[in-house]
């Protein structure tokens, strides 16, 4: 007991540092989904992407010679490259290879997002490295930049990681429930075809969820980076496989939902890795979304399907 309490408060930081990662890109499938009952499966790598876009930055601004600019800056630049970059890669991803297919059979898109994946993560491959890239220990963030709460030490990373997923999500929640956009996605997400005789632009709206979904990935991809402090061209993968998990978990098409099955997987893996084994942490995600949906077939937060007659 008195190990279990010991790790328990790092247990929890590393938790909600994973989750808040998956909650990131659960929230583009979600977004997603809700607009066109697609499951973007490239939306992994979009996050890879990202983290690729994030990396190029930190190598023009961190030189042999030193950063050339404040660290705070450095991250702040990478930021933003990562997640412009990554929502314009999705953009045209739903412009080229989606929208074609809108009103094909549903397997139709489902092939051409895995097909999109693998072009994504070949490309990445052939154009900069098939090998993983890192950022050097302690080069960006300092491994003593901590800060003491009370006997926990959390590494500056980790709160980075939350603290920006937590500005992000409340801005995309302020951003879909009180901007014009936002009830215009809404609405499509509803019924299309009313929303389209309504007057909404329904190709801006679908461009908007898939730009903002991308944001949020390119993030999660840099945060990652960071506090892992290596990447490579298959990590979208498994992330977006773990995204896509935590957002049926949380219940697919809710913005809430996608947050709150990000952290259950986050915490489920944190706690599987310290007190059973690490071994086990991918095949307890899947366990964690197997009860779930036997309990409650439409996610923590979801709302069971109108089947229309």
């Amino acid at each position: 007991m008195e190990i279990f309490l010991t790790l328990l408060p790092q247990t929890l930081i590393n938790g909600l540092t994973l989750g808040s990662v998956y909650g990131l890109i659960a929230l583009g499938y979600s977004m997603v989904y809700g607009i066109l009952k697609l499951l973007n499966f490239a939306h992994g790598d979009i996050y890879m992407i990202g983290a690729y876009l994030g990396y190029g930055v930190f190598i023009m601004l961190f030189t042999e010679a030193g950063a050339l600019i404040p660290t705070a800056l450095i991250i702040v630049s990478m930021l933003v490259v990562a997640m412009v970059g990554a929502g314009v890669v999705s953009v045209a991803v739903e412009r080229f290879a989606y929208r074609p297919l809108r009103y094909a059979p549903r397997i139709a898109p489902l092939i051409s997002a895995l097909g999109v994946s693998f072009i994504l993560q070949n490309t990445v491959q052939i154009t900069v490295s098939p090998r993983p890239l890192s950022y050097g220990s302690g080069t960006l963030i300092p491994r003593d930049a901590s800060f003491d709460l009370g006997d926990l030490s959390v590494h500056a990373s980790r709160l980075l990681v939350i603290g920006t997923t937590l500005v992000l999500m409340l801005a995309l929640t302020y951003f879909v429930r009180q901007t014009r956009l936002g009830r215009a996605m809404r609405a499509v997400s509803i019924d299309l075809d009313a929303a389209a005789m309504m007057g909404i632009n329904v190709n801006q709206v679908i461009l908007v969820t898939f730009f903002l979904g991308a944001v949020l990935a390119g993030a999660a991809g840099v945060l990652v980076g960071i506090v892992f402090l290596s990447i490579r061209h298959t990590m979208g993968f498994l992330a977006g496989l773990k995204g896509f998990t935590a957002a049926v978990v949380g219940g697919i098409g809710s913005i809430p939902g996608a947050v709150a099955g990000g952290l259950l997987l986050g915490m489920a893996e944190s706690f599987t890795s310290v007190y059973i084994s690490a071994t086990f942490k991918d095949a307890v995600a899947f366990i964690v979304l197997v009860i779930v949906l036997l309990l409650k077939p439409s996610g923590l937060m979801g709302r069971p399907l109108l089947q229309k007659v």
